[in-house]
């Protein structure tokens, strides 16, 4: 006599009801792990980790419609020289405002930190009769001076970098007008008194092209910068503090001694550009560079560093300053006023800021 328990088991309808289930779920598993990685998705991820391709195709179709439009005039060595003339001192601030950019602070009195080095530079040694060496080191003292201000009341004091820069902009615009009485030392008289000081106008010729000693120097700074955000451990901390301050502090980062060496920096390298910019007008003056502030901030943003902090290269900041020169002077050439060259650069802006955007979205 068979038992119940000897009975065949009834699974019923609910079995192949359990299968379904579990068929279904591991096909949207799969579906999922597809978007996740798909060709799009991946390029997102590129795009993320190479911030650089962007603005580097940007540039190489900028180079190639204007040398259509344009034709042999902007592909001749003279002219493409001129254009790596023009983006130096943008290129230098560049480097300085990439710096704070990176720490997700900005900077907006990079440019006046600029002119106010070049002006005590110039009139110490021209008008005060400092030998131009100490009038060169003190100006650098100032750039550096003016930098730790501002990392300073950032850091410590925990104010915004926005306020505070727009502030120490006013500040070090009124010395530097305070300090030069609005007076601008001639050519002439620099050249008489402190010829040193217009060194980096000095210009080789290579071929057709035309290169001053300031473009190479601009270059030599941006491979020294690049190699410490890429090979130091202060340059990791760079990047730590702007993409997350309260784990980098977790990590044993001391963030705020980092916010006040990257403004010193910064202001020391806005000091080598006032340098620059006294080679290259060759005189000294209060009122030039007037732009350069919001000139830096366009090239560090097309050259795909994000605002937001912890992504970004130098080799980005140039690219993004090439298109900007590339831009403005393939525009001229066509003979376009310059309020179209200044309209091409706000549309180059928001269209790199919205691409960073996207990125940091589809990459969260």
């Amino acid at each position: 006599m068979s038992s119940a328990t000897d009975a065949p088991i009834s699974h019923g309808p609910a079995a192949p009801l359990a299968e379904a289930a579990e068929s279904d779920a591991a096909a949207n598993v799969v579906l999922d792990e597809e978007e996740r990685h798909g060709p799009l998705k991946r390029l997102h991820h590129f795009l993320h980790a190479n911030p650089t391709v962007v603005p580097f195709i940007v540039l190489l179709l900028a180079i190639a419609l204007f040398s259509v439009v344009v034709g042999r005039r902007f592909l001749h060595p003279f002219n493409l020289s001129l254009v790596l003339q023009q983006v130096t001192i943008i290129a230098i601030v560049g480097i300085a405002q990439t710096l704070v950019i990176l720490t997700a602070g900005i900077d907006l009195s990079v440019g006046a930190i600029m002119v106010l080095s070049s002006v005590v530079m110039g009139r110490l040694a021209v008008l005060a009769g400092v030998p131009v060496e100490i009038a060169f080191a003190l100006g650098l003292l100032v750039g550096i001076g003016c930098g730790g201000i501002n990392g300073v009341l950032v850091s410590y004091l925990k104010l915004p970098p926005f306020i505070v820069t727009l502030g120490t902009w006013s500040i070090f615009g009124a010395l530097n007008l305070w300090y030069s009485q609005s007076q601008t030392i001639r050519q002439q008289e620099v050249e008489a008194a402190a010829p040193f000081l217009q060194f980096m106008g000095t210009a080789i010729r290579l071929g057709g092209a035309r290169l001053t000693y300031g473009s190479i120097m601009m270059l030599g700074l941006a491979a020294a910068i690049w190699y410490m955000l890429s090979r130091t451990a202060f340059g990791r901390h760079i990047y730590a503090t702007g993409d997350d301050p309260d784990a980098a502090r977790l990590a044993g980062i001391d963030t705020n001694r980092t916010l006040v060496a990257v403004y010193a920096i910064g202001g020391f390298i806005c000091a080598v550009a006032g340098w620059t910019l006294i080679g290259r007008i060759g005189a000294v003056s209060a009122i030039s560079g007037g732009n350069t502030n919001l000139d830096s901030i366009t090239a560090v943003v097309i050259g795909g560093t994000s605002l937001f902090g912890g992504r970004g290269s130098i080799i980005g900041t140039l690219v993004g300053a090439l298109i900007v020169g590339v831009f403005r002077n393939g525009l001229a050439l066509v003979g376009a006023d310059a309020l179209w060259q200044e309209f091409a650069i706000g549309v180059l802006i928001i269209s790199a800021v919205g691409i960073d955007q996207w990125i940091r979205k589809v990459s969260a």
